[in-house]
């Protein structure tokens, strides 16, 4: 479902240990910051009571309205907007994932007084894992950096061979 957005869907494998480090409780309060796709808000979605989506691009936003809608899922609120302007006012947290973000820093700041609980970032590039950890690290919320590197199989002529997808950094957060 990732309509030609840029970035594309999270991987599943990503995904499934990013919500693993969100550590969701039934009910709680979730964020996806630069939902894209949906994908990580929909599945958060069925642990959660609410879920605020928010991407600055509207193809994306429409994107994840959709995925939510295929999902069967009515505990998302998708906003179109700057995540920092809509995380100050989306009241306490208690998990938030972060898939994109061109103001890392400034919604790293906002999150850590808005969450109580985890804040994973989801890097693909190293200047990006390099300024979560850096912001993380100043915020006093830094717990650890995840490398994930996912490959699929893939028949060659008689055989079998792995593609691999880009690696992915996790940066895990925690708020007290």
């Amino acid at each position: 479902m990732d309509k030609g957005l840029r970035g594309g869907p999270t991987q599943d494998e990503v995904a499934a240990v990013a919500l693993w480090h969100l550590r969701l409780a039934p009910g709680c309060a979730f964020a996806d910051v630069g939902c894209g796709t949906g994908t990580i808000a929909v599945a958060a979605a069925r642990t959660a009571g609410r879920v605020v989506a928010i991407d600055r691009r509207p193809e994306a936003a429409a994107c994840t309205r959709e995925a939510a809608e295929t999902a069967g899922v009515e505990n998302i609120e998708t906003v179109c907007g700057e995540a920092a302007e809509v995380l100050e006012g989306c009241g306490p947290l208690d998990a938030a994932f972060v898939g994109g973000s061109q103001d890392l820093e400034r919604v790293l700041g906002v999150l850590a007084g808005e969450v109580h609980g985890r804040v994973v970032v989801d890097c693909v590039l190293l200047e990006t894992l390099h300024r979560a950890v850096d912001t993380m690290q100043a915020l006093g919320i830094f717990k650890e950096v995840i490398s994930l590197q996912v490959a699929h199989s893939h028949a060659l002529g008689q055989g079998m061979m792995m593609r691999p997808a880009n690696p992915v950094w996790l940066v895990i957060g925690e708020v007290a």
